[in-house]
């Protein structure tokens, strides 16, 4: 095939890593709303639904919105000519994952953190944390060998 011609692969293809992250996460929801959340793997999946919640975050996150100077984001195209909107668009992964984490984190406080569902989202503001630490540390700090 030419090198000017791109093929165009099916629409699952295309997106099965977000398709699979879901179903996973469906798997997880199902499993803690049936199995008891004292038991070894109730609490695995209590614990796999914070989990793979920020790994679709990521995974879309990454793939729809920008973090200027982080190797993770895909790089931003396109200047606004309003100063306010161009920083929001520059950074909106940052800003949507602070946002979301704000609205956890309220949840929760709201919670009793030993509950059933406090206690998975709990796991959640701690994986919202991790990935907004993530985002910013990636746009200073560098790790050999990553994709940079």
């Amino acid at each position: 095939m030419s090198r000017g011609k791109m093929v165009r692969r099916p629409w699952f293809a295309r997106h099965s890593l977000t398709i699979v992250a879901c179903a996973l996460l469906l798997l997880w929801l199902m499993g803690y709303i049936w199995l008891d959340s004292k038991s070894h793997l109730g609490a695995f999946c209590g614990n796999a639904i914070a989990d793979w919640s920020g790994s679709l975050v990521i995974i879309l996150g990454t793939k729809f919105l920008y973090e200027i100077g982080s190797a993770e984001s895909k790089p931003v195209r396109g200047r606004k000519r309003n100063r306010l909107l161009e920083l929001l668009h520059e950074h909106s992964l940052l800003i949507f994952i602070a946002v979301t984490g704000i609205g956890w984190a309220t949840l929760f406080a709201t919670m009793n953190p030993q509950s059933k569902w406090g206690q998975v989202v709990g796991n959640i503001v701690s994986e919202w944390v991790q990935m907004a630490g993530l985002v910013f540390l990636t746009k200073r700090l560098v790790e050999i060998g990553s994709k940079e």
